[in-house]
């Protein structure tokens, strides 16, 4: 059941939790990640970066997500992830994926609010959510993004720029970064509660991977009902095809489809702790329901 992002992110908030935004490379993970919301009764949204998107190819990525959740119980997404590249979007905008995180922290203000304007006109056409990121947040991920702040606003130009926009979800700075922290963030969720006191949009937390599900729960009690997980499933995705591989050298035994229920398991079972730690156990129906018109 394919279903709008920012639909999802906002029942969330209203009902105090978060919805996981899960960071897919394959079939195998994607699968795994629908498994999980199926197991867990969660909302849950399928996502997807740039660099993957171009590997895999929006076409293929699209019928793998709609073949997976054509039977599925639960409201999921499908949303590609951090990108700045005006072509990949017009080519996801076509394809009617459920979202886009037009990612425009790499121009200046008046360049980042024209750009995701027209954007997220040509997005609403065709009944496409944009998720929009005018400041950047720290680290790069899959090749976007940067390690030096370049761009920084106060909540009130966030939220300005928001409703000129009419971007439908918000991704600001909260002191997070994207891949494992180097060293302790100074977590800012108190940006959060300021942000939503002057925006109804859904906030969203990228760079959590490393957070603690107390810190995790600070983020969603202020607000956050997005929350993104890329990360931690890369590792336990490599990290599982490590341990059968070397297994598979130690014995001599050579078997691909088992290799992919291993990754799959290791995926799933990371996945499914997220779902637990934001609140989103259990959600499905009552997210169903509440956005039935």
């Amino acid at each position: 059941m394919q279903v709008s992002t920012a639909t999802l992110t906002r029942v969330a908030r209203d009902h105090g939790y978060a919805v996981p935004a899960v960071n897919v490379f394959d079939e195998i993970g994607m699968r795994a990640v629908v498994e999980a919301a199926e197991l867990r009764s969660a909302p849950l949204i399928v996502q997807v970066s740039v660099k993957t998107t171009r590997s895999v190819g929006t076409g293929l990525l699209t019928d793998t997500f709609r073949a997976l959740t054509r039977d599925a119980s639960v409201p999921l997404a499908l949303h590609l992830d951090h990108c700045p590249d005006r072509a990949v979007v017009e080519e996801v905008i076509a394809a009617g994926w459920s979202s886009i995180l037009f990612d425009a922290s790499d121009r200046d203000l008046a360049t980042a609010e024209r750009e995701t304007t027209e954007v997220v006109t040509a997005a609403h056409a065709a009944g496409v959510d944009i998720e929009s990121e005018i400041e950047n947040i720290l680290g790069v991920e899959d090749g976007v993004g940067s390690d030096e702040a370049q761009h920084a606003y106060s909540v009130e130009q966030l939220a300005e720029v928001a409703e000129r926009t009419g971007a439908d979800l918000l991704a600001p700075q909260l002191g997070t970064s994207h891949g494992m922290f180097t060293a302790k963030p100074t977590l800012l969720p108190e940006r959060v509660t300021a942000l939503a006191a002057l925006t109804d949009k859904p906030i969203v937390l990228h760079g959590g991977t490393g957070l603690s599900d107390q810190e995790f729960q600070s983020f969603i009690s202020a607000g956050v009902s997005k929350i993104n997980i890329s990360t931690a499933v890369k590792m336990s995705y490599m990290r599982a095809a490590a341990a059968h591989l070397d297994e598979a050298r130690r014995t001599d035994r050579w078997d691909p489809p088992a290799m992919f229920r291993t990754v799959s398991d290791a995926v799933r079972s990371e996945i499914v702790a997220h779902i637990d730690a934001f609140g989103a156990a259990g959600r499905a129906e009552a997210a169903a329901k509440a956005m039935q018109p």
